[in-house]
């Protein structure tokens, strides 16, 4: 039986999810993993939890924009941030849940971030995403199209409502054997999960997810 995919569930307005990208699918094949990709929007994340994103805290944006460029140069990935942050990603997020096919879908998911975050121009404009289809050997007019129907806004949505229902928070998130694993920094931690050297006991997993609050602000 072949163990289960990596789901890796992500939004292209995240400077960390594209960081995360450059990396999953060489991790994946480490370890015999296929790899599933999952568009999903994340201000309707936001709006769900109701809490504000890194890059909407002024101080904290500055230091995400630093930050990202040091960890690209670490990773040896070309980073070119875009002319403005946040943007809207809903056209591109819409464009790869309409393609079907898997291998498809990750070659438009390659495109799509290094437009968004290696200098290739952006993918806000529907000429952009269009351009992005194109150039992976997709029809661009016709996904264009699928990104308006209803059918394939729902499928966002639900990957939108899953991620919550998962108990995630935010992107990139990867889900492993029903672990969950947030943020470009915990890829080491999925290695060693997958590797079967996780230090979390499940007891002690067990502990903390029911660990009790002794104050609040609230």
């Amino acid at each position: 039986m072949s163990p289960a995919p990596l789901r890796f569930f992500f939004d292209y307005v995240s400077p960390y999810a594209y960081l995360a990208w450059t990396q999953l699918p060489a991790l994946a094949e480490r370890h015999g993993r296929t790899l599933e990709v999952v568009p999903v929007l994340f201000a309707g994340v936001l709006n769900a939890l109701g809490t504000m994103g890194p890059a909407e805290v002024p101080t904290k944006r500055f230091y995400i924009y630093k930050h990202t460029h040091r960890l690209a140069h670490d990773l040896g990935v070309p980073f070119v941030f875009p002319s403005a942050h946040p943007f809207n990603p809903l056209l591109a997020l819409r464009v790869t849940a309409a393609v079907r096919e898997a291998d498809a879908r990750k070659r438009l998911v390659s495109a799509l971030f290094s437009a968004a975050w290696a200098g290739g121009g952006g993918l806000v404009e529907p000429e952009r995403v269009g351009a992005c289809v194109s150039s992976v050997g997709l029809e661009a007019q016709a996904l264009l199209a699928a990104a308006g129907t209803p059918d394939v806004k729902e499928r966002v949505r639900r990957n939108t409502e899953e991620l919550l229902a998962l108990g995630g928070f935010g992107v990139p998130t990867v889900l492993a054997d029903e672990e969950l694993f947030f943020g470009v920094d915990s890829l080491g931690h999925l290695e060693r999960f997958l590797r079967g050297e996780d230090p979390l006991s499940p007891e002690e997993r067990e502990r903390l997810r029911t660990l009790p609050m002794a104050a609040s602000r609230l």
